[in-house]
This record gives structure tokens, sequence and C-alpha cells, in this order.
């Protein structure tokens, strides 16, 4: 008798449950993941950080359609990954712009959230028509931030509390195009704004504390010390804050290393080191730092980029600014690509375009690290006082940064190209002449990126 009781329990009970799911199946909304449903910590998806929101967050909705292989990233994807697992978009062929923190003075300072936006969808989108496919936007350039930082000061050109790195980030992936925060990682601010700087910042501390070690001043400017350990973990704890916290596809530094060869700027480590060969010893500083920096980047998002933007001039670099362009090519562990700053015209004296050009690809040749070459559209229309015979050569011959490009893509060794900058390509200044030479060139140089 008790065996058929607890039977006829049971059939009630499943009988309870399927008029209870019909009931629901004939009343509810449709069964299903709502877009609007939150999602649990045991969800198979990671949260972004708690300052971006994934309505903040806009990418390509479709494939990026061009001849390059490209690593393609679509919104669906973002919205299931934090900055540290995001897919970064990024070119096999890379056709790269630098906009400098310069610009930010006309279209930051003083100006609200949506009158920034607007004026980087316009600049975006002008680079983009250009045949651009990435940008590399500055967001640190004198021991500063153009973001939202825990650790370095707002730049002079950043009065607001809405976040510029953040909407850069959002335009640039919603039209597709790749985005490089560029940092400067030793030169810091002028003395008067290092003087002004409140002591909660390291930087005012250590000019207080360390000045002449951690810290040195040159020329009315102040200059990080790599030579010491807990100066580039400052250097790499700021390049970490970029990568955990925006959705950058690439890290860019460019060729502010030493500012001089004067042996007293770092006398005190020098002594110190117990080395004899000064430059050496500067050129193994340098190296460690942007050897700690790859690291740091790789351990955060491996597919995320690093690369470095020296000086054009070879010896220069090597026995001047003691960054060692030899081992960064050659060795893996450095960067991801390297793009030298070829701003010389072809019959510049001391460096004319092609030799140079040559230099740095054989010095390439057999690297794992794509070389990306940079041209400069801001001597167009005026003399190059630098270039001896070659001086007028801007004033006097035209499409020269066009030709530059197409030799630059002759080569099978080129990964790429990078124009500086944006305002010198499309707001030219100074008188007629220039800026409708300017105008003029723009169009040889969107018809040579065109052709490659």
């Amino acid at each position: 008798m008790k065996r058929y009781v607890i039977l006829l329990v049971v059939c009630v009970s499943v009988f309870c449950l399927i008029f209870s799911i019909k009931d629901r199946l004939s009343n509810d909304e449709p069964i299903g993941k709502s877009s609007q449903e939150s999602t649990s910590l045991d969800d198979d998806i990671l949260l972004f950080e708690p300052q971006t929101s994934i309505q903040d967050i806009t990418l390509p909705t479709q494939d990026v359609t061009t001849t390059d292989t490209t690593t393609t990233t679509t919104t669906e994807d973002v919205q299931q990954t934090s900055s540290t697992d995001y897919i970064p978009l990024n070119f096999d062929t890379q056709k790269a712009m630098w906009f400098a923190f310069m610009d930010y003075n006309t279209i930051l300072l003083d100006k609200s959230e949506d009158e920034f936006r607007q004026s980087i969808e316009q600049r975006f989108e002008n680079a983009k028509d250009l045949g651009i496919n990435t940008v590399y936007v500055h967001v640190r350039s004198h021991g500063d931030s153009y973001y939202i930082s825990d650790i370095f000061p707002k730049g002079k050109y950043y009065n607001s509390d809405f976040d510029p790195l953040q909407i850069m980030v959002e335009v640039a992936h919603e039209k597709g195009l790749s985005i490089h925060a560029w940092i400067n990682p030793m030169r810091c601010m002028d003395t008067q704004l290092m003087e002004n700087l409140s002591s909660d910042y390291i930087l005012k501390d250590w000019c207080d504390k360390y000045s002449g070690t951690y810290i040195n001043e040159y020329n009315g400017y102040w200059y990080l010390n790599p030579y010491y350990e807990e100066v580039r973990q400052l250097i790499c704890d700021g390049v970490a804050e970029i990568v955990n916290n925006y959705q950058v596809d690439g890290i860019n530094i460019d060729d502010y290393f030493y500012p001089t060869t004067d042996e007293d700027f770092d006398s005190p480590c020098f002594a110190d080191s117990n080395q004899s060969d000064l430059l050496q010893f500067r050129r193994d500083n340098v190296s460690k730092m942007v050897q700690e920096i790859y690291s740091t980047i790789k351990s955060i998002n491996p597919s995320v980029e690093f690369g470095i933007s020296p000086q054009g001039n070879v010896d220069k670099n090597y026995n001047e600014q003691c960054a060692d362009v030899y081992l960064w090519t050659s060795t893996e562990g450095y960067c991801d690509y390297i793009a030298p700053q070829i701003y010389y015209g072809f019959d510049n004296s001391t460096c004319p375009y092609i030799d140079t050009l040559n230099q740095w690809i054989d010095m390439n040749k057999d690297s794992s690290v794509k070389l990306i070459i940079g041209v400069g559209t801001y001597k167009i229309g005026l003399e190059d006082v630098w270039a001896g015979s070659g001086s007028n050569e801007w004033i006097e011959d035209t499409n020269i940064v066009g030709c530059q490009i197409d030799y630059a893509f002759n080569s099978s060794e080129v990964d790429g190209i990078a124009i500086y900058s944006y305002s010198s390509t499309f707001e030219p200044t100074g008188d007629t002449s220039v800026i409708d030479k300017v105008n003029q060139e723009r169009e040889y140089i969107k018809e040579s990126i065109a052709k490659h």
C-alpha cells in the first residue's frame, strides 16, 4: 500500500511540473538568452574593466575588407572579452599615420566630450580615406597622460573629465582602423611644469628626492634614467595600465631616448656600474627598458604589438641616442615592428632617402621584426636647412612622399609605411604656396598608398 501512495505522489508532481512549463511557454517571452540578460561569474565570458561598459564599446560589425591579411575582430567578439583577452586588429601591411599631442591644443583643450569625439571621427575618417589602416595616437608625450591614469598626471592639453583614449579606441575600431598608443617612455615635462606638479605623483617625488639619479634634467626638460630598476618598472607600469584598461592594438615608442652625449648627464650611475664604455652602458640601459616593455605587453596580451620608431640616421641612433637598432632588429624579444623615421629627401647630402632606406632594409633582412618605413609630410614646400645641397628639394620638386612610399613598397623586405603627421598632411600652415603644394601632394600620396 505504501508503495502505491509514493507512486501516486510522484505522478501528481510530474503533472504539475508539465502544466507549469506549458503555462510559461504560453505567457512569457520566447525562451532564449536576452540581449539584456546579466552575466554571472559562472558564464564562460569575461567582463570589462569597471570603468568600461559593453554599451560604451563599438567595434567593426563586419570583417575589414582589404587586400591585407588581418586579425579581424567583430563587435560580438569584443563583447565577450576584456582588454586582456581582446583580439587585436592588426594588418600584415601596415599603412599608419602619427597623431601628435600638439593637436590636442585645438581639439581637446577646453572641449566637450562631443566636440572631441567629432574631431576624432573627422580626423580618422580623413586618414582612412587617404588609405591609412593604422593610427598612432599620442597618449604620453612628457611623463603625462592623455587618458585616465593613476600613475601619471594629465597632459597640459587635457583638462576635461572624459577619457580621450577610450573615445579614440572606440572611433578607430568603428572605422575598422588599428590603433596603437604612442608613448615617450623617458622624456618628461619641462622644469616649470615639474615645479608646479603635485607631490602626489611619483615623478615629482623623484624630482625632489632623486634628482641626478632616477630622473635627470637636461636643456629645460626632465628625463627618466632607465639604468635603475625602479624607473624601468614605472615605465612598464604605465604601459601595463594602457594595455590592461584599453583595447589598443599596439604600443609605439619613438626616438626620445638619451638626449645628450654629455657624460655628466648620468655620471653617478655610470660610476656605480663599474663599466668602462659609457655609450655601451647607455645602450644596455635602453635595451633593458625596451625588452621589459615588450615582456610587459606580452604578459598581458601576447597579440598586442610593440613597435619602436627610432630616428632614420642609424649612426646617430647607435652613437648619440644609444638606441641599439642593430640588436632590436636582429633579436627576438625586443619589438614586433620597427618604424625608422626616414624624413629625408632624395637629395639630402647626409642621409639621402634611397641609401638610408636600403640601409634599414639590409639591417632587417632575415628578421622576424616587421619593417615599417616612416615618411614625413611636414617638410613639403619648405626649405630643409639640414639637407645640404638638397635644401630646396621640398620646394622645387613634387610628389616626393608619394615616390618614397613607392620605393619602400618596391622592396619585399618592407612591411608597411607610416606618415608623420596628420596635421602636416591635412592641416598645413604657412603661405598659400605651401598649403597648395601640400594639398596637391596629398593626392599623390593617396594614389601611392592605393597601389600597394
